[in-house]
């Protein structure tokens, strides 16, 4: 009996982080440079589940799976699955298929590249986009979206590293992005404590 209830107490405190990672926030490591400055190898983020896709607002850095949009094979799902992510999310590691990028465009937009003066456009009016390194091109790539419904454009902020939207122009869904593979909103970084805090 004694032995029985000492394995409660860590089931109970398993279930409750699978719980708290599936509805509420959930961690993640960033594992590369892909929205540098913004966020950088090794950062640690909390991702808030509580932002429905339609209140996301150009500019949000999200958390996503990419595996459909991307084309990517996904882990095994599965309740095993849910509790290997679960233990692997204390520490920060997430799936190989969760990105993190920042919304450029949301459902109706239309994104363009680029504008006259280099810029990327939204809806035919270019956007300064501050979170960008000092003499970083918005984009190498040339490409003319409309947003079909639930359906978002994301970028990285290392523009000439990140394998974003861009990346899959050409496949099923033009590298859009649907709101129901959004996992959550960054909503912190925890760590390195020099840099606590929300996202500028």
């Amino acid at each position: 009996m004694h032995r029985r209830r000492w394995l409660v107490a860590p089931a109970l405190v398993l279930v409750t982080i699978v719980a708290l990672r599936a509805l509420v926030v959930t961690p993640f490591g960033i594992p590369s440079e892909s929205m540098e400055d913004t966020l950088r190898v090794g950062d640690r983020i909390l991702v808030s589940r509580l932002t429905p896709p339609e209140e996301l607002r150009r500019g949000d850095v999200v958390v996503f799976d990419a595996s459909a949009a991307f084309h990517l094979a996904a882990p095994e799902g599965g309740p095993l699955r849910s509790v290997l992510d679960a233990v692997l999310s204390l520490v920060g590691e997430g799936r190989p298929t969760d990105y993190v990028k920042r919304v450029v465009g949301v459902p109706g937009d239309r994104v363009r590249c680029c504008a006259a003066d280099g810029r990327l456009e939204v809806n035919g009016v270019a956007v300064t986009e501050p979170y960008l390194a000092p003499g970083e091109a918005p984009s190498g790539t040339t490409f003319d979206v409309t947003l079909p419904p639930n359906r978002f454009w994301v970028m990285g902020d290392n523009r000439g590293s990140s394998a974003d939207s861009r990346a899959h122009l050409g496949d099923p869904g033009g590298g859009t992005v649907p709101g129901d593979d959004i996992i959550g909103k960054v909503w912190v970084r925890y760590w390195p404590l020099d840099r606590l805090g929300p996202l500028d």
